[in-house]
């Protein structure tokens, strides 16, 4: 199966819509859709035309993790120089998730497990089906439970206490409760997912596009920011740049003339 058709990605004007597409392994990780994510996501730093990306999977379950099938690599990682080397190969995938600009809005039902959790934790934006359930599953085959970002990603999300239960258990957590904890920002039926994204998508898209960009920068540097002296720095470094543009004039005069600004990206 070629990478076109193991990830699907479908131009929506400026937004593109990404769908692993592996339903009958539950869209688990292989080598080549491990590839197709990270030439993707590498990829977008350069395509300003591109605003926002809408992530979701095909079938019942969002990813179950690593293909763990014979197979489904074309290494069996049994020396320490071959386990690295994949180790770090999966992991550009999260890393570049960050790095791209666009903001990211994951889209899972069903099961999320391991390094599929990771995809729904590095987007920026997690709306869950009412079937969804997400695990750090690598603490269950005999590994830490701190992989692909999860110890990172997890106790910004939702505090030390859920996220060390959570990886230190491997226990799923459940769309409702992921809910009360702020995992996800809504809950929706699985069949209305693509819906719930569209408020949003229409929100960002009034935006100005360096505005978007500028705005996910921010949030990157500042959740690890040296305090608020150190975070303020940036903001403040955003909004005289964006302060600057036409597109900010554009929107100022759209909000006093009650129409929807038009927007150039300059």
């Amino acid at each position: 199966m070629s990478s076109e058709e193991i990830l699907l990605v479908e131009p929506r004007g400026e937004v593109e819509w990404v769908t692993l597409n592996r339903p009958a392994q539950s869209n688990a990780l292989d080598e080549a859709l491990v590839d197709a994510l990270v030439s993707y996501f590498e990829g977008l730093p350069g395509r300003e035309a591109v605003r926002v990306i809408v992530l979701r999977a095909n079938g019942r379950n969002f990813c179950a993790g690593l293909d763990l099938s014979p197979g489904a690599f074309s290494t069996s990682a049994r020396s320490p120089n071959a386990a690295w080397g994949m180790q770090r190969r999966i992991a550009r995938i999260y890393l570049a998730m960050r790095r791209c600009p666009q903001p990211i809005i994951a889209l899972v039902q069903g099961a999320a497990c391991g390094g599929g959790f990771s995809l729904a934790l590095a987007s920026d934006i997690r709306i869950a089906g009412e079937s969804a359930r997400m695990n750090a599953a690598y603490i269950r085959i005999g590994l830490t439970g701190c992989d692909m970002g999860s110890s990172y990603f997890l106790p910004r999300l939702v505090g030390g206490s859920v996220a060390a239960e959570l990886l230190m258990t491997g226990r799923f957590i459940h769309a409702p409760r992921a809910l009360a904890v702020n995992l996800v920002s809504d809950v929706v039926p699985d069949a209305q997912l693509a819906q719930a994204a569209q408020p949003l998508l229409e929100d960002m898209l009034r935006t100005s596009p360096m505005g978007l960009r500028l705005t996910k920068d921010a949030l990157n540097v500042n959740i690890d920011a040296n305090g608020l002296e150190a975070a303020m720095a940036v903001e403040d470094r955003q909004q005289a740049l964006l302060s600057m543009t036409e597109d900010a004039g554009e929107a100022a005069l759209a909000f006093l003339e009650k129409r929807e600004p038009v927007y150039h990206n300059r």
